[in-house]
Parts: structure tokens; C-alpha cells; sequence
């Protein structure tokens, strides 16, 4: 089954070259979504179940948000998709932070920036793929210098929201708490939290499961939300302590 993906920009030019670049980023068979507004995306994710993504659903698995749209914009989206099963990502020509860490904040899961050149946005989305953050380098820079400078709010910002993205953990400790019943690993998951445990990408996990690497990547995120941690680490150590794996 294709990867499917949305792609958000109002710009032709524009929306064009970011489909040529997720094509170039990825091996699997894809499914391109295009939308020029707000509207035109809300409908296909309605399409999908919705913005809590629903079960039974086919959802997106990435979907790219460029910021400013004839209809409104790219900020709202990202806050009604907080809990839709995707990887999201801010395509924009903003660089400064009062449109950064507002996307971050608002669930943004990586940062690019289309000015950068076509070979620099596909390393960068190729990223997902070994559990890395997309970020554009001028992005990066900018995110160190703020975590290094000590700003209070910006910085808090951004450590939580790319806390919340598969693999963009901190080191902070997290409570050493039994999961609950409900909350106890599937099959699948304890696999791949074996896998993670052994230093494995995203991309080899897939490989030795014969799955897609979206899938793992899926895997990963209800991982962290059973065992309340936000990295590998915090996961490898739980797991070992609470004999998961």
C-alpha cells in the first residue's frame, strides 16, 4: 500500500518542487495529496477520519504545512491535528522565531525552509527515516543558539514539542512507572522496542520486519505514549528495568 501524504502550499511553483523532493526522499510507493488552502485540506483529512485520524482510516503519514495560505493560516492546521497519526512538518520561507517556535508549539515535528537548495530538503526529510529531527541547518543553528543562550520560553517550546516527536527525545528522567494493563505493549511493539534497545534505525527495523518504515515510526510514537518517555534511551532503560524485552 502507498505512503500517503498531503502536501499544503498555495503556491503551484512551490507545491511542485516540494512533491519532486518527498518523491526524491523516499523508496516506498507514495500517494501525493496536494491542497492549495486550508479548505482543500481540511477536506482530505476529513477523508482520512478526520483530524483524530479514526481507526479503520487510511490516514496521512506526512503532511508538509506551509504557514501563510489564502484562507488563513498553516498555525491553525498543525493545532487541529495535534493528535492526528502523522509526521508534520513546516515548509516556509520564515526563518525567525516568532513564526518558529509557534510551530513548534504547536506541533510542528520538523522545520524546513524551501529556499534551501532541492539536495538540502531531501537530506533533511531522509532524516525521518533514522528517527532525526527534520530541521533546516539555518533552523538547527537557530534552535542551539537559543537552547545555548538559556531563553526561558523559546527554549522550553522547543524541547517539549520535539520531545514529542518520534525519536527527538531530551535526557530528562521520566518516573520508572509499570505501565498499566491497558497500557501494556503489543506483539509488534515489544519488537520493535527490542530493536530500538539494540541501536537499530528506523529504516533497518523496517527492513527486518518486512513493514514500512511509517509503520515503525508509528510503532515508535505509542511506545513513548505507553511507557511516558520522550527518546530511545529513556525507552531502552525502561524496558530493561521493567523486563518488557
Amino acid at each position: 500500500m502507498a505512503v500517503k501524504v498531503l502536501i499544503l502550499e498555495d503556491n503551484p511553483v512551490a507545491r511542485s518542487f516540494l512533491c519532486r523532493v518527498v518523491r526524491e526522499s523516499f523508496s516506498d510507493a507514495l500517494a501525493i495529496t496536494e491542497a492549495g488552502d486550508l479548505e482543500s485540506a481540511r477536506r482530505q483529512i476529513n477523508l482520512t477520519g478526520g483530524a483524530q485520524g479514526l481507526h479503520g482510516v487510511d490516514p496521512f503519514k506526512l503532511i508538509l504545512v506551509d504557514l501563510e495560505l489564502p484562507d488563513g493560516n498553516g498555525m491553525e492546521l498543525l493545532a487541529e491535528l495535534s493528535q492526528y497519526p502523522a509526521t508534520k512538518i513546516v515548509t516556509t520561507l520564515y526563518s525567525d522565531d516568532d513564526h518558529l517556535f509557534p510551530a513548534l508549539q504547536r506541533g510542528a515535528d520538523g522545520y524546513l525552509l524551501k529556499e534551501d537548495r532541492f539536495e538540502v530538503l531531501v537530506e533533511e526529510l531522509q532524516k525521518i527515516v533514522r528517527g532525526q529531527p527534520p530541521l533546516s541547518p539555518a533552523i538547527a543553528r537557530r534552535l542551539l543558539t537559543h537552547f545555548r543562550s538559556g531563553s526561558p520560553v523559546d527554549a522550553r517550546a522547543a524541547d517539549a514539542t520535539l520531545n514529542r516527536s518520534t525519536e527527538f527525545g531530551s535526557s530528562r528522567p521520566v518516573p520508572i512507572e509499570k505501565p498499566a494493563d491497558h497500557e501494556r505493549l503489543t506483539p509488534r511493539e515489544s519488537e520493535v522496542l527490542t530493536y530500538l534497545s539494540k541501536g537499530f534505525t528506523i529504516k533497518e527495523i523496517a527492513s527486518l520486519m518486512g513493514i514500512k518504515w511509517f509503520t515503525v515510526n508509528d510503532h515508535i510514537k505509542s511506545i513513548y505514549k505507553k511507557l511516558n518517555v520522550s527518546s530511545r534511551a529513556e525507552a531502552a532503560v525502561l524496558a530493561t528495568k521493567q523486563g518488557l524485552v
